[in-house]
Formats: C-alpha cells, structure tokens, sequence
C-alpha cells in the first residue's frame, strides 16, 4: 500500500475500553412461575451448554475490567422491590462497582458449584437428570426482566458454514482465507469488540507507533500480499463474505481432509450492514430479506457483488483449531458452542457464561408451534450484535442450520438469570 495513502492513527477515533453509553438499564426480578414454559424445557441441556462456559469464568482475573459496564453501575433496585437497578454513571461510585464484582464472584460460585456436579456425575455418585438441572438453576439464579425496554428483544441466528477448500491456490480455489497479522493488536478485549461502535477495536503496530489496518478493499487489492498470511484457499468470494459474517466455518479439503476455522481478530474496522445497505436503496425489500435472498443476488453478478461487500470495511482472520478444540465450533473465551442454546450477546450488558431465558413466541420450527421458550448461554458475541435484548443464537453446523439462521429474526424477551448468592448476600448487607 502507498505510504502517503496510509491512514495515520491520529487521525482515526478509537477507544480502549468498552463503552458505557446506553448501558443504564436495570434487571427487575420475577418469579420462575412467571416464565412462559419453564418447566417444559430442556435443563439438562441448557446445564451441559452452561458448564463449557465454567472453567473459562472461573479462570477470568476477577477485576473491574471483567465487569459488563450494566453490572458495574448496578446497584439494588430498593424502590421496586429485588432487583438491581443500574446507578447514574455520572455519579457511581466504588460501592457501586463493588456490587458488579460481587455479582461477577458469584457467577464463578455457581460455575463451581456446577463443576462439582459434574465431577459427582463422572464419580458415578449420581446422575444429573432434567429435574436436577433446573433445580440446579433455580437454587443458584434469580431471573430478572430488562427494564426499561425500548424496544422488544430482537433474535437473529448464525451458523458454521461448511466450505469446499484447499490449502493451496489452484483451480477453481482462489480466494484466500487469512491467519491472524503478527502486526494486529487489540484495542479492547475481543468479548467488547461489539461495544465500540464506530471506534477501531484493532489496530497495525508500526515502528512510528499505532495506524488503522487496511480495510477490506485494500485487502483484497493486496495490502497483505507476501506475507505468508494465505493458509487456505476457498472457490467463491461471496461464501468468503459470509465465512467472515458467521465467524467460524469447517472446510472440507480437496485432499480428503477437513479443516476447523475460528475467529482471530478482525482489521478493526467497524461492522457495516451490506443487508440493510441493499435495503435502504430499494434492491430488497425487508420483508425478503434474509441470508438466502443476500446470498443469491450477491452470487448474480460478483462484480457487483465486490463492490457491495467492500462497503464492509471489515475483515476477520482466522485460527485453525487442532485436535479435541477441533470437535465444534467456539465462541469467545474459546468455549465450544452448543447448537440452540450458545447465544451471541451484548457484554456491555451480561457477563459471558450468564444464564438467559429466550421467550420469542412468533419463532417457530420444526414441529414445535409453541415458540421459542430456551434457557440460553452467552457464549459469544458479534459486531451486529448491540443492546441489552439483542440475542444470536447459534444453530450448529452445515446448511441446514444455515438455512433456520437465515430466516431467524423474531422480536421476544430476555429473562436474564442473575446469580442468586449475591443477590442474597447484598440484601443482608444493605
């Protein structure tokens, strides 16, 4: 790339630290008996998704740092009964972000607590069943409503797309998928990357000192050309795209084999819809929109198709996972996902590994015509994904799963389990 035409880091806003704007929400508590069909789902598989989470909980350094900005600015919503209400952020104090450590310590309690049921189970002492887990559930967490709701809870779906590749450029496969720069560095922990809204959440280390990476046109133009970053090589451009979108994807080798991609940084640009982009010009309607209909008019004309992917200033790179990693896709805190019940959240707003109870009546599929009643994991996050009942939920592998993702966008409610311990504990000590 042209020195002269390389964007200096002075000139470009970026931010270090989740951002706490629209982060003033409060968690009003309810009653198990007042969630919408509870007692039908499936525990012991929301218990199984919730324990891959316990280790890397458990294992985080426990400061203020690790504390979503909506915990930190929590504090007993007295007024209302329980619940946590969230402080002024302009008039919080160190008591306030004690709360929010606090309710961050009694995660990793019930992950332990979790843990050890497990390690009963394998010891052969027990067996946790379905009634076992929600019991395990209901004893550790209180469940909350989010207030104030602007807006009803919008639910979208990804998945892991399984790809025809190569580790070499021939053939019909030409367009490279990249490993991480050793000159990328992080501006924010990758879980708050969806928090920094039009800010850079990475940056290039340069020896005079920080610049904005090159976008995705420069990229594809061959702004990374010769440094060895290529490590396999797929045949369509607009699956590429899509690989970036979803995040992780399987690729099915031309030599026999398969091969495991994960998410490993992004060039730091901010997220851009092409979707709504396609919308706002009258291309799609937004009744029609979805990831079929996006992937069939891209896929019409891929010269076209560039030029509105390149509209998406942003580019992931990717890791190869190996041996046990390798049997699923991960989230952040590289946790292995479980298809229906990994949801893609808002850390500025819930802590990874929390508990939430997804209630979409309208989302609807297979023989189930009830709706989507699930208690969910926060395992992941995205660039799209913003607000406090904003949700993603990952539907496994393949184009099966591709295709509920593509057409999942539902309005709902979060009924968000916040850790009972600590709830218990601030109430006899205020």
């Amino acid at each position: 790339m042209n020195a002269a035409r390389k964007p200096r880091w002075h000139h470009i806003r970026h931010c270090n630290k989740m951002s706490n704007a629209n982060a003033k929400i409060s968690f009003q508590a309810v009653s198990f008996g007042e969630l919408s069909l509870w007692e039908q789902d499936d525990h012991l598989a929301a218990f199984r998704a919730f324990v891959r989470s316990c280790r890397p909980v458990i294992e985080r350094d426990c400061t203020v740092s690790s504390v979503p900005p909506a915990w930190s600015l929590a504090k007993l919503n007295t007024s209302g009964g329980d619940g946590v209400k969230a402080a002024d952020p302009d008039s919080s104090t160190g008591s306030e972000i004690s709360v929010g450590l606090s309710m961050v310590q009694s995660l990793r309690a019930a992950c332990q607590a979790a843990i050890r049921l497990v390690d009963t189970e394998r010891s052969g002492a027990q067996t946790i069943t379905k009634d076992r887990a929600r019991h395990f559930f209901e004893s550790c967490f209180s469940p909350h409503r989010v207030v104030p709701r602007q807006d009803r809870c919008l639910l979208t779906g990804y998945y892991e797309p399984v790809l025809k590749g190569s580790r070499q450029c021939h053939g019909r496969f030409q367009i490279p998928l990249y490993s991480r720069p050793a000159d990328l560095i992080n501006l924010v922990d990758e879980q708050g990357r969806a928090g920094v809204g039009q800010t850079h959440s990475h940056a290039r280390q340069t020896a005079a000192g920080l610049e904005a990476f090159p976008t995705r046109a420069q990229i594809e133009q061959g702004a990374l050309a010769g440094q060895g970053l290529e490590q396999f090589y797929i045949g369509c451009p607009v699956e590429a795209f899509f690989l970036h979108i979803q995040g992780s994807g399987l690729i099915e080798l031309d030599d026999g084999t398969s091969a495991r991609l994960t998410y490993d940084g992004k060039n730091g640009w901010p997220y851009s819809s092409i979707g709504k982009l396609l919308i706002d010009q009258g291309v799609i309607g937004a009744g029609e929109m979805s990831l079929q209909s996006l992937g069939a008019y891209l896929r019409s004309d891929l010269v076209r198709a560039r030029q509105i992917m390149q509209h998406n200033k942003s580019f992931v790179f990717f890791r190869e996972l190996r041996g046990a990693e390798a049997a699923g896709a991960h989230g952040v805190m590289n946790v292995q996902l479980t298809p229906g019940r990994s949801l893609a959240i808002d850390p500025r707003f819930h802590m990874m590994g929390t508990p939430i109870y997804v209630c979409a009546d309208d989302l609807v599929s297979g023989d189930d015509k009830t709706g989507f009643h699930r208690l969910m994991i926060g395992q992941d996050v995205g660039s799209a994904i913003k607000g406090a009942e904003r949700g993603d939920i990952y539907y496994g592998s393949g184009d099966s799963a591709g295709e509920l993702a593509g057409v999942t966008k539902a309005r709902g409610e979060f009924i968000v389990l916040l850790p009972r311990f600590d709830l218990e504990r601030l109430a006899d000590g205020i």
